[in-house]
């Protein structure tokens, strides 16, 4: 490690003896952490001649220091800040009356909202919900077309606060064929990753006393990033696995502004909600003056039968707000969504992330662009389709005929999760299972109100064939231990 660097770090005046001063610069510095423990200080003839003083000066502040455990010496080599800084000092110096440890005080921090999950910690681990098969990507593909993008002078500086503008025109050609999205590229905007998307529509479409009606179970993330405002969020439940839209009538007093939903596979249970239904949502939302934020977050990964087109393209000028992301048709680090949307609410989502997050990562775009648009990124959709559809059977089966009813799978033929109900403390057994190095969410976790059913969200496109097999057969044995214990 570097010796610390003194000559523009420390400035000595003439109004206190030269001694008290070098002392009191130095030994704030090792308690600030500024100096870290083990980090060695320059020779005395180093620091004498950069600060211009006596160097018995320095040589008398460091045995000072050494004295009063700051600094430890080692022969031949120097003095260092001592290695256990904090158990060993206890100030005594002249003047010095700052205790280690202590910091100035920061100004009051905003309450914390309530009901708000932990930053996801481990999120890589496999069978961790939303993660796709990193192994399985086409990185050498993504390289090449990456390294001639990086080439072009033209994506080195800024472009567009809405994207660039031949990715919006990718994503607009394909949605139009495969999801049945009535857009324009000019209807698209880029975002950086589906959390930003949902920030900006919080942004632009809520006033205070707007209420948000959300899934109950539903995608915690959409509830901390609509929410965020404070806005109440009022839980719409289920039927049948999917969203119970005879409920919405009895909803309509709350001055909903904003509808959250995953129509094409609900999360986290699955169900898909079929065409008189989503018709009857976006009647109920011309009705009620109520935008309905469609996320179509999987809808690629149906396995034996083609979903059904996306609510915005049933009607014309429907009032739906369009969102998806490349985070598991491609890779998460890319951290790119998109929002598809009316043209007169264009300008001022652009105008709130101008101010808010700026532009989105140009070479990234055009890499993606480039992968759409030479027929790579549907050839790679069909093989993860085929992937996760063996995967999805597998671990069905393995839960099936391991866990024998101790976890119940939600199974529908779609998607990169599977929900395993059952009567068991969600929580602790998601904690174990991380200890185990596999990831899961709690079923529980995704409630409103206390109303939550238990069970495990675990995402299988991430594990392979033998972390699917170890994974089921540790559930197993921990349920059967648990099960046994409760009959002692």
């Amino acid at each position: 490690m570097e010796p610390v660097d003194v000559i523009e770090d420390i400035r000595l005046d003439g109004e206190q003896p030269l001694q008290h001063q070098l002392y009191q610069r130095l030994s704030e510095r090792i308690l600030n952490q500024r100096y870290l423990p083990g980090r060695q200080l320059p020779p005395s003839r180093q620091m004498a001649k950069d600060l211009g003083i006596s160097r018995n000066t320095v040589n008398a502040v460091y045995e000072q220091l050494k004295a009063e455990g700051f600094l430890q010496s080692r022969a031949g080599k120097g003095f260092f800040v001592h290695e256990d800084i904090k158990s060993v000092v206890k100030p005594s110096g002249p003047g010095l009356k700052k205790a280690v440890g202590v910091g100035k005080e920061l100004p009051p921090l905003p309450a914390r909202p309530s009901g708000k999950s932990k930053p996801v910690e481990d999120a890589s681990l496999p069978f961790q919900p939303g993660l796709p098969d990193l192994d399985a990507f086409p990185i050498r593909a993504w390289n090449r077309i990456m390294h001639h993008q990086e080439s072009r002078r033209s994506l080195r500086g800024y472009d567009s606060i809405q994207g660039f503008q031949p990715l919006r025109r990718a994503i607009a050609a394909y949605l139009r064929t495969s999801r049945g999205v009535r857009c324009q590229e000019h209807q698209v905007i880029i975002t950086n990753g589906a959390q930003q998307a949902l920030s900006l529509l919080a942004e632009v479409f809520l006033q205070p006393a707007d209420s948000i009606l959300c899934e109950n179970p539903g995608y915690r993330g959409a509830r901390n990033a609509l929410g965020r405002f404070g806005n109440p969020l009022i839980p719409i439940p289920l039927k049948n696995q999917v969203l119970n839209v005879e409920a919405l009538p009895g909803l309509e007093s709350a001055r909903a502004r904003l509808l959250f939903c995953t129509p094409t596979h609900q999360y986290p249970m699955g169900g898909i909600l079929d065409l008189s239904q989503r018709m009857a949502l976006v009647q109920w939302a011309q009705q009620n003056g109520c935008w309905i934020i469609e996320d179509d977050y999987d809808s690629e990964f149906h396995f034996y039968k083609k979903p059904f087109a996306a609510i915005q393209g049933l009607y014309e000028n429907s009032p739906v707000l369009y969102m998806g992301s490349f985070s598991k048709t491609l890779l998460p680090a890319l951290r790119i969504g998109y929002l598809v949307v009316p043209e007169a609410v264009v300008e001022p989502l652009l105008w709130a992330k101008q101010i808010s997050g700026g532009e989105t990562p140009l070479l990234t775009q055009a890499t993606i662009a480039e992968f759409i648009e030479s027929g790579q990124f549907t050839r790679h959709l069909r093989r993860m389709r085929q992937l996760y559809r063996d995967k999805w059977q597998r671990f069905q089966n393995e839960v099936i005929d391991k866990l024998g009813g101790r976890a119940q799978p939600v199974a529908e033929s779609a998607g990169m999760h599977l929900v395993l109900e059952g009567e068991f403390d969600d929580v602790a057994l998601s904690q174990w299972l991380k200890t185990r190095g596999f990831g899961s969410t709690p079923l529980s976790a995704h409630f409103l109100g206390d109303a939550a059913r238990t069970g495990l969200v675990m995402g299988f496109a991430s594990a392979n064939e033998l972390e699917i097999a170890r994974c089921v057969t540790e559930l197993r044995d921990k349920l059967t231990n648990q099960t046994l214990s409760n009959y002692l």
